[in-house]
């Protein structure tokens, strides 16, 4: 198990990073930099689940992460479905509608499987430990 000190040492943290690098270089060119209301929305968007990830972790409780946790999760999907807008007005390729809405469900599905992985834990934040402990969270692959 890995002991996860800091939001950004998550592996779901730095995924959904880096989807805000790639969603904000497809949405700085073109047609799709002039169509601000969607440019803007999928930015704010990509932009909400890892700050969401990065809230949930810091307010040291289970189930206030996975609250935050499912907010990045309907962030994700959002980001997926703007996608679509952004195909279907040529904004975007089809290979980069693809590579994009597949990168989105794999930060969806580590989302998920943090989720699971919280509510099967007895671990209950760090907020509930004594105060050397408070800075530290084991868990698998994050």
């Amino acid at each position: 198990m890995a002991t996860i000190e800091r939001f950004e040492d998550m592996k779901v943290w730095q995924k959904a990073r880096e989807l805000v690098l790639k969603i904000y270089s497809v949405t700085k060119n073109g047609d799709f930099s002039r169509d601000f209301g969607l440019r803007d929305q999928i930015r704010r968007a990509s932009v909400s689940i890892l700050s969401n990830i990065a809230e949930g972790f810091e307010r040291g409780g289970n189930k206030e992460f996975i609250h935050f946790l499912y907010i990045a999760k309907g962030s994700c999907a959002e980001v997926r479905a703007q996608l679509f807008v952004a195909g279907d007005q040529n904004y975007i390729t089809k290979e980069q509608f693809s590579h994009l809405s597949e990168y989105c469900q794999e930060v969806g599905k580590m989302l998920a499987g943090l989720v699971s992985y919280l509510q099967k834990s007895s671990f209950e934040g760090t907020k509930f430990k004594s105060s050397d402990r408070r800075s530290k969270t084991s868990s698998p692959e994050l």
